[in-house]
């Protein structure tokens, strides 16, 4: 039985993986901004798993609380065997491109806030010797493009910071794993127009979070035809790519 931490428990990965969790009777301490929400998943998991589950909803953006709050996490379940992070927001590209504070506020949620939150769980984890760190990134993360840079930045300075912790954590008993889904039919993604085979719906994320963990994966693209997507376009030549409208 696992004790898991989930940060950004309402997202729709976040609960489709609490759920995938919970059939193996893992017991949770939930955590978002949503308190009526989070008392819904919450006895969802309960029923779920035959397990207690804990949450409590905090404003993530605020650093400071961090600490405390994974002293309450680990206290709730004495003592945290995997953690995920799965908390952010999609800003509006063309109004960020016109508010460095908008710009600002995206990065803060999407990147600092997870790299607050990551490094304290790494010490903590690294301390003990054992635990599993897993965020979600995004393809976004990968290159830069015109229609989603702001996003993309954010989650390619956390991408970078979690493979500086895997090759740091490696020899240290404590698995981090990058998640980067592509397009995945959420209310986060409600004014996309949700057509094609490149979508993917929260619980298929959730079933490749699952096999990463137990697999002992450093990085998923989640669905897998991903990989092979981005790595053509990581590779095509700057003087090409400028033209392009991605």
């Amino acid at each position: 039985m696992r004790n898991i931490l989930i940060i950004g428990a309402t997202s729709a990965i976040a609960e489709a993986t609490a759920r995938r969790f919970a059939a193996a009777g893992a017991r949770f301490h939930l955590v978002g901004r949503n308190a009526e929400k989070l008392a819904a998943i919450a006895r969802d998991l309960e029923i779920r798993s035959g397990q207690p589950v804990a949450w409590e909803s905090l404003d993530l953006d605020r650093l400071d609380l961090h600490p405390a709050l994974l002293e309450r996490a680990e206290h709730a379940l004495g003592g945290i065997d995997v953690a995920l992070i799965a908390h952010g927001i999609l800003p509006d590209q063309a109004a960020c491109q016109q508010s460095v504070e908008k710009t600002l506020a995206a990065i803060h949620t999407n990147a600092l806030s997870v790299i607050s939150l990551a490094t304290l769980l790494a010490n903590d984890f690294e301390m003990r010797g054992r635990g599993t760190l897993i965020a979600i990134g995004s393809v976004a993360g990968d290159r830069g493009r015109q229609s989603n840079y702001v996003y993309g930045a954010a989650k390619g300075m956390v991408n970078l910071f979690l493979q500086g912790l895997r090759n740091r954590l490696s020899k240290k008993g404590v698995q981090v794993i990058t998640i980067k889904p592509g397009f995945v039919d959420t209310p986060m993604t409600a004014a996309f127009e949700k057509k094609g085979p490149l979508w993917a719906q929260p619980d298929q994320i959730a079933k490749g979070i699952v096999a990463a963990v137990e697999r002992g994966r450093d990085e998923a693209y989640l669905p897998g035809l991903w990989r092979w997507i981005m790595l053509v376009i990581r590779h095509i030549p700057e003087g090409i790519f400028k033209r392009l409208r991605l």
